[in-house]
């Protein structure tokens, strides 16, 4: 029985299987304004999402931004979603303090769970980042408790570079690979009973 439980538990941490389609994603603005994922279809995507009180979360916006202001220009864009509690609130303050040269926007949970395609009752990490190419195919996604590697500037630019100069991207072969930001990079989330 426990070797069931923990072979069930060991699946449900995989992630989603990749290259796939993204699916459409509604990002809301702090004034108002609502904005399709697929607006952006034709540029190579980094989507971070986040939230707004994560160290890991923070730091990950400011690599973001560096990444944007060096490949911008040439058909890259970054983006934030923050997720956590009253994000809609709180994401004004993220932009002030952080300052990303980025659109940051906000959604509720269940949402970017299902955008994701992890399980509400999962244990999860943030940020979770996500690479999609020209196309909108996600090419490289954060698993549900995290990945180092997606957060890592170098690994990120030369994939950017890569999706950029019209190569075609290989899957990473391990989700087990390590930065030097090492294993604690992420901020694992807990579902609370209070989280909508």
């Amino acid at each position: 029985m426990r070797l069931l439980i923990g072979v069930l538990a060991a699946v449900s941490c995989l992630a989603v299987d990749l290259p796939r389609q993204s699916p459409e994603f509604v990002i809301n603005y702090t004034d108002g304004q609502k904005q399709l994922l697929s607006k952006f279809r034709g540029k190579v995507v980094l989507c971070e999402f986040l939230h707004t009180t994560c160290p890991h979360c923070q730091h990950t916006a400011e690599t973001f931004s560096k990444l944007q202001e060096e490949f911008g220009a040439r058909g890259f864009q970054a983006l934030g979603v923050a997720f956590n509690e009253m994000s809609n609130m709180l994401v004004s303050d993220f932009i002030k303090d952080y300052k990303p040269t980025f659109p940051v926007g906000w959604a509720n949970r269940d949402p970017v769970l299902v955008y994701l395609g992890i399980n509400p009752m999962e244990r999860m990490a943030v940020p979770q980042v996500v690479l999609m190419d020209r196309k909108g195919v996600i090419r490289f996604q954060s698993p549900p408790l995290g990945d180092a590697t997606l957060q890592d500037e170098k690994w990120l630019r030369v994939k950017i570079e890569e999706m950029l100069g019209g190569g075609i991207v290989e899957r990473k072969p391990s989700a087990a690979v390590k930065s030097p930001a090492g294993p604690a990079a992420s901020v694992v989330v807990k579902k609370s009973s209070t989280t909508k």
